[in-house]
């Protein structure tokens, strides 16, 4: 009699393939974070070359219509904005989706994606008020001003949170920042938002020299816009400083992290000079913006890196008590 043996199916590891799924959602979340600093760049160029209004009174159509059917550049530059985000919210919509099928219940991705999802809601909401209620193009109200402040903070804490969903699905930690991290990061916010009103400044207000621009600031009736932007140049300069002296205390932990922030802390200030000398062009206006973004996602980065609980605490170590550590020959120490 023969007998036959049955063997079992082999079994397949799903690891592998999880692990690859979540190394792809990593991927694809950097993408997405580029794809925002994009549409963040070409949010400005909308309001550097004033059409805002391109599309009208209307919202999320252009005039009314889904295809713009008028050759105005403005029209063109306004509805190129709108597709952009247009594209953004499917691609936020897609992270989002992979980060629920990769990660588990309470992965810190899962979270980033989440908040990420409802910050450009509320983002999309925002631009759509500013055009329902006309502040665009050369309006120069309190209202304005206002409105994009809140819309700068919303796009800051988007690109931090999608940047943190492509950090931590990168098999990185979940930390708590400690107290540089967020004096840093306050800062960059705080230079931002002056940033931002500046740039509104040069486009309600241009001047043709750096003597004219100075007198319209140290006017006593000058747009609160108009003296902000003298402040910001001297903001830049120490919160440029402060960056690179935290990115020096975390060099030895971060390494080319580290390096990657003091090169562009640089770059931006002498971005911001040449922006001022040659009296603020578009050209570099977007350029300044792209390097702030890159800052930013940098510095969010850092501050989340898994040494950063040693900032603060530097050298510490090499003075905490090792038990049976050798002294003079055999005498140990508690």
């Amino acid at each position: 009699m023969v007998s036959l043996v049955v063997s079992s199916p082999p079994t397949v590891s799903v690891e592998p393939l999880l692990a690859q799924l979540r190394h792809n959602v990593a991927r694809f979340a950097w993408i997405v974070v580029a794809f925002n600093v994009a549409v963040v760049v070409e949010g400005a160029f909308v309001r550097a070359t004033g059409s805002g209004a391109g599309c009208g009174n209307h919202w999320p159509l252009c005039s009314g219509q889904v295809v713009f059917g008028t050759s105005a550049m403005a029209t063109a530059i306004e509805f190129a904005h709108r597709s952009m985000t247009g594209i953004d919210a499917v691609v936020m919509l897609g992270l989002l989706a992979l980060t629920f099928r990769a990660f588990p219940r309470g992965h810190a991705a899962k979270l980033g994606a989440s908040l990420s999802t409802g910050l450009l809601v509320t983002e999309a909401l925002i631009g759509a008020a500013l055009v329902k209620f006309g502040l665009v193009v050369n309006d120069a109200s309190a209202a304005r001003a206002a409105v994009l402040s809140l819309h700068l903070t919303i796009t800051l804490t988007l690109l931090a949170c999608l940047t943190l969903t492509a950090w931590w699905a990168g098999d990185h930690p979940k930390i708590r920042p400690k107290w540089m991290a967020w004096v840093s990061l306050l800062a960059i916010a705080l230079l931002a938002g002056t940033g931002a009103l500046a740039a509104l400044a040069d486009t309600l207000y241009p001047v043709h020299s750096l003597t004219a621009g100075f007198a319209q600031e140290l006017k006593p009736d000058a747009h609160i816009v108009v003296k902000l932007r003298a402040l910001h140049p001297i903001l830049a300069g120490a919160i440029g400083l402060w960056l690179i002296y935290y990115a020096i205390c975390r060099a030895s932990a971060t390494g080319r992290l580290a390096q990657g922030l003091i090169a562009t802390a640089v770059a931006q200030l002498l971005a911001g000079v040449v922006n001022l000398v040659l009296l603020v062009p578009i050209g570099m206006q977007l350029v300044h913006l792209l390097l702030a973004n890159v800052l930013w996602v940098l510095l969010v980065t850092l501050c989340w890196h898994s040494d950063d609980t040693q900032i603060g605490t530097q050298g510490r170590s090499s003075f905490v008590p090792q038990r049976n550590r050798n002294v003079d020959g055999g005498n140990t120490t508690a």
